[in-house]
């Protein structure tokens, strides 16, 4: 089966069972979003979304960030995986956004990707979610189940090359919603262990299911 039979498969699934995709992050305004990406790091969304709600009415935008010190800002993030470096990349974020980009969330992925903290997952994440750019965001989820689906080479090594085939076969104007479907079915139905596949739709045209040793290969996250 070619690759664009195998895409319209996927998609045209999820277009009819998963019409309304979103974040699962809690946020109001692109501030509030850029830092729960970044908190979100090898962290759960249900974690984050317990913790921003006292450090949002601590620090409700991005002036009051950046004249926090990291150490202040830990006390309220200290439940989060990694909180002294994510503490010291919100204060940084948030004063460089006030010194080069007066006080405004970019929207351009170049220019998020410049702030302390982001990477180009989180950029990708901001630029889709809060300005509907048509960007990509691969995170472990969407990384596995990309794979297992036979959306891109089972050998991709990394989130970059991943992206890049995602990018090459979704239509432009899914991109956004995509990357949601992607991760909400690696979250909820494809996961990394105990996948359930006796209840997921897509295992009837999932090369990794149909196949017992591409499917050994990808538990191991190869």
């Amino acid at each position: 089966m070619k690759k664009a039979d195998q895409y319209k498969r996927i998609l045209d699934y999820f277009r009819k069972h998963m019409p309304v995709a979103e974040t699962e992050l809690e946020y109001t305004d692109p501030y509030e979003l850029i830092v729960a990406v970044i908190l979100s790091a090898q962290c759960t969304d249900k974690r984050v979304n317990l913790t921003t709600p006292a450090l949002f009415k601590r620090f409700p935008d991005i002036k009051s960030m950046a004249a926090a010190s990291p150490d202040e800002v830990f006390e309220y993030i200290k439940s989060i995986s990694y909180p002294n470096n994510k503490a010291k990349h919100l204060v940084g974020m948030a004063q460089m956004l006030m010194k080069e980009f007066g006080g405004e969330v970019p929207s351009d992925e170049k220019d998020l990707i410049k702030l302390p903290g982001v990477g180009r997952k989180t950029a990708n994440v901001v630029a889709s979610v809060v300005f509907e750019k048509a960007a990509m965001a691969v995170d472990t989820h969407v990384f596995r189940v990309s794979k297992r689906l036979g959306l891109v080479p089972m050998i991709s090594k990394n989130p970059y090359e991943v992206e890049k085939e995602l990018v090459k076969y979704i239509p432009e104007e899914d991109l956004h919603i995509a990357h949601h479907w992607l991760i909400l079915h690696g979250r909820y139905v494809c996961t990394a262990r105990s996948p359930d596949c006796d209840h997921c739709e897509l295992a009837k045209f999932c090369p990794s299911f149909m196949n017992p040793k591409r499917w050994e290969e990808s538990k191991l996250g190869r």
